[in-house]
């Protein structure tokens, strides 16, 4: 099969939706992010889309049932556990406290609770035999594009709505895992 441009776009924006929802989360809760910690946000959660389908490609199908059976499972139980983590300083905290706090570790895990299913991916791309550098690039920059657009979307939103959205936050992060373990 030859490499198709407009199918592989379609897939860094299916690729890019969580991180694209978890980013909006972010831009609700996190009021006072700066310009560079939007674009950490931006640059890990691209980063890492771009790298799992690179790691995928040379994993190949040894482990590819695996990764499989358990991304779903990963993916869930970090997002639960951030989710939570957000719902319990929400209920417990001052609100500027917890809102204005960045941190590069639940950046990290976010990054790779989001593109987890990027993995399987490339080994999708190795099977097709496409070329995995300008696929991983396409998925990495969209991701990028889109974790930038949902924080800008999440802190207008964010103003309408209110300090307490970092409990919606949590939610919908637990929710994005239930997404990710059920499979839909």
């Amino acid at each position: 099969m030859s490499f198709n441009l407009i199918s592989t776009f379609l897939i860094a924006v299916a690729l890019a939706m969580d991180a694209f929802s978890v980013s909006m989360t972010k831009g609700f809760t996190q009021k006072q992010l700066t310009k560079s910690q939007i674009l950490y946000y931006g640059l890990f959660f691209g980063g890492f889309q771009a790298l799992m389908p690179i790691l995928g490609f040379f994993c190949g199908n040894v482990i590819a049932s695996i990764v499989e059976s358990l991304a779903s499972i990963i993916g869930f139980i970090l997002l639960l556990a951030i989710g939570l983590n957000m719902i319990r300083e929400s209920l417990t905290g001052g609100d500027e406290e917890i809102t204005d706090h960045f941190s590069f570790k639940e950046v990290t895990l976010l990054a790779i609770a989001t593109s987890i299913d990027a993995f399987a991916v490339g080994i999708t791309i190795a099977l097709l035999k496409d070329p995995i550098l300008i696929s991983s690039a396409i998925i990495g920059i969209v991701a990028f594009a889109f974790s930038i657009a949902g924080i800008f979307l999440g802190k207008k939103l964010g103003n309408y709505v209110g300090d307490k959205f970092q409990i919606l936050g949590g939610v919908i992060l637990i929710l994005i895992g239930i997404k990710i373990l059920l499979g839909l």
